[in-house]
């Protein structure tokens, strides 16, 4: 026996080229359907997952799907915005809130605006540093910080949201204060600041220099009774220091101003029921619940599964099929190597098993090469989906 499979091994050898072409189809052949049902399978237990730790989510009127995908993994488009003041409408006697504001990044990582119980909520530790404390202060999660090479003492500059922002702020340079712990979750790809650091890189905060001073004479547009208007020529500050922080100033009525959405914790169940209630019907205000709106996309991502399965099936029959035929061609173009073999006084059994270890052979290096393949999607599986999904 070892004597015939060490003959089929030597033919397969010999005919390396033949035999890759078909380990390589069968091989895809094996792995697709067991790649796909498992990355998915894992995929959809860490979507959720964050969407489960997330009881309610408030936002402006729009899509439910964008506002989640926004609020949870910071990739996606960002949602209508909503008045900050809009918080409001969570009774803090029903539950707390934490607001969000996603919409810029440095780099590709983003930007989220928040406090600093969202750390709390989210259970983020901290490897190095501290917390961000006032303004132009950020934490960085352990990718930002392996991959920008960031450290407490550090700085991170937000990116202009256009190429050519000519109507915009300079880029805002913060100072980075902390690294988180790695997580597994988009937060180890997120830079944390103060909500109101974000209201600065998009201008409705600034500081500049002291009008009243010597150095901001040419600056100065009029001087009326109470107030100073400046000209374009006021220099304003890109970067938020220890000298300069008093000079940071809001206008307007901070109510008015943007956030994405809101992280809405319940005290008990029965408050975030009563809390649903009484936002179903808001004209301006959407309350939901994020695993719902994840439930939905993956009833979606399964029935799309089943098709591309089913498709998968039946290129497997055809590649099977071929497969078959190949084989029985090697066996018609082997014919004088058997009647050889049956010469020299070689058993049936043993022909048969020379002959058909090619069939072993191929079969067996396909279903490791599908094995290994499929151990491996299993360690990328969840951003793979993650990051198509929120693109």
């Amino acid at each position: 026996m070892i004597r015939s499979l060490y003959l089929g091994w030597r033919y397969i050898v010999r005919h390396r080229l033949k035999a890759g072409i078909l380990v390589a189809s069968i091989t895809v052949i094996f792995y697709l359907p067991g790649a796909l049902s498992q990355l998915v399978a894992q995929s959809a237990e860490g979507l959720t997952a964050r969407a489960i730790a997330t009881p309610l989510m408030l936002g402006a009127r729009g899509s439910p799907l964008e506002l989640t995908l926004s609020s949870l993994y910071f990739q996606s488009r960002t949602p209508q915005l909503l008045r900050f003041g809009a918080l409001s409408e969570i009774d803090s006697e029903l539950a707390r809130s934490i607001p969000l504001y996603v919409r810029f990044k440095s780099r590709q990582f983003p930007i989220v605006g928040t406090n600093l119980e969202y750390l709390e909520f989210r259970g983020l530790r901290l490897r190095a540093g501290r917390r961000f404390a006032v303004l132009g202060e950020c934490v960085v999660g352990s990718s930002v910080a392996e991959e920008l090479e960031l450290a407490p003492g550090r700085t991170v500059v937000s990116s202009p949201e256009t190429v050519f922002d000519l109507a915009g702020t300079y880029p805002l340079e913060m100072n980075v204060v902390g690294v988180l712990e790695p997580t597994g979750t988009p937060d180890d790809q997120a830079i944390f600041v103060d909500i109101k650091t974000t209201w600065i890189i998009e201008g409705l905060g600034h500081g500049h220099q002291d009008l009243e001073s010597a150095a901001a004479a040419s600056a100065v547009l009029a001087r009326n009774e109470g107030s100073i208007t400046a000209n374009a020529s006021l220099v304003e500050f890109n970067r938020i220091t220890d000298a300069n922080r008093d000079s940071f100033h809001f206008h307007g009525d901070l109510s008015e101003y943007p956030i994405s959405a809101a992280v809405a914790i319940p005290h008990e169940q029965k408050s975030g029921v009563m809390l649903e209630g009484r936002l179903q019907q808001h004209e301006q205000v959407q309350i939901i619940r994020p695993v719902d709106v994840m439930n939905e996309l993956l009833a979606t991502v399964f029935t799309v599964q089943r098709y591309v399965i089913a498709a998968i099936v039946l290129v497997g029959a055809a590649t099977v099929a071929t497969t078959v035929l190949v084989f029985l061609l090697s066996y018609r173009l082997r014919r004088e190597e058997i009647d050889t073999l049956t010469k020299i006084g070689g058993s049936r059994s043993s022909i048969a098993l020379v002959v058909g270890s090619e069939v072993i052979f191929v079969l067996l290096l396909s279903s490791l090469l599908a094995f290994v393949a499929t151990e491996l999607t299993s360690f990328a599986g969840t951003w793979m989906l993650v990051g198509l999904f929120v693109e």
